[in-house]
């Protein structure tokens, strides 16, 4: 039998979990939907998609958990179309939705880089880039991956994606760098870090060049295919912590 609880607890919860205040970052991080006063169920998922609204709906959630909630620094502030939609439906069906961008990539257990991590068996070592959000180490087992394709073919395995890589074939990998999402410009600082290959979600026109000129290799992973643990790892935890109901839904998406 789950729990009840108050939003402003499980607000609280998240808070003392992922630590927001820490972070300077492009959109509000907690409550971004105000829903039902007390919550039994929460759903997961990646984006605040009108399809996963629809699917939270459907299993009957008081509160939605995401990484990419609805709104973002540049907006213009309207309430129309697509955004009008989702939040008709959130208000209509009295769901809180909750949204932690950084504060859920950074987090050293839960987080989506830790929890990439922990799906590569990579061993955490330092960190590096804007607000330290990237990470590097080595594989667990103290083994090396033969070359870019080799770890191309980890990820493949890891995350069921193929990425794309800006492959540098004869250098072995052995400290690689990561960053979930859409961490492209975190390369030059992995770079400086002296790694021998760099993970994110997507790839920008300059970084397979300056991939071929240093020799560190490239993989864009998929920024929904890295980023899609941290929510359901973080909801689970809160989960457990309140007594509460969590499922995680996964919307695909190729990006």
């Amino acid at each position: 039998m789950s729990q009840v609880v108050t939003r402003q607890a499980l607000l609280s919860a998240f808070d003392e979990l992922l630590q927001p205040a820490r972070f300077k970052d492009y959109g509000p991080n907690g409550l971004q939907v105000e829903g039902a006063a007390s919550v039994r169920h929460i759903v997961s998922g990646v984006t605040a998609s009108r399809a996963l609204i629809e699917a939270a709906i459907e299993a009957k959630a008081d509160a939605i958990f995401v990484h990419h909630g609805l709104f973002w620094r540049g907006q213009d502030g309207t309430v129309t179309g697509w955004m009008k939609q989702r939040l008709q439906l959130l208000l209509a069906h009295n769901i809180n939705l909750l949204a932690y961008h950084l504060p859920l990539d950074a987090h050293p257990v839960v987080g989506n880089n830790a929890q990439l991590a922990q799906r590569m068996s990579l061993q955490v070592q330092g960190v590096f880039g804007e607000q330290d959000l990237g990470l590097w180490g080595e594989r667990a087992d103290g083994q090396t991956f033969a070359n870019a394709q080799a770890l191309a073919a980890a990820v493949s395995h890891a995350l069921g994606r193929v990425p794309v890589v800006v492959q540098t074939p004869e250098r072995e990998i052995r400290k690689v760098a990561w960053c979930t999402g859409g961490a492209q410009s975190y390369f030059e600082a992995a770079i400086a870090a002296g790694v021998d290959a760099f993970m994110t979600g997507e790839i920008s026109e300059p970084q397979a060049h300056l991939a071929r000129e240093t020799g560190v290799a490239f993989l864009a992973c998929g920024h929904h295919a890295t980023e899609r643990y941290g929510a359901p790892a973080a909801s689970a935890h809160v989960a457990k912590k309140l007594g509460l109901t969590h499922q995680f839904i996964e919307i695909d998406n190729p990006a």
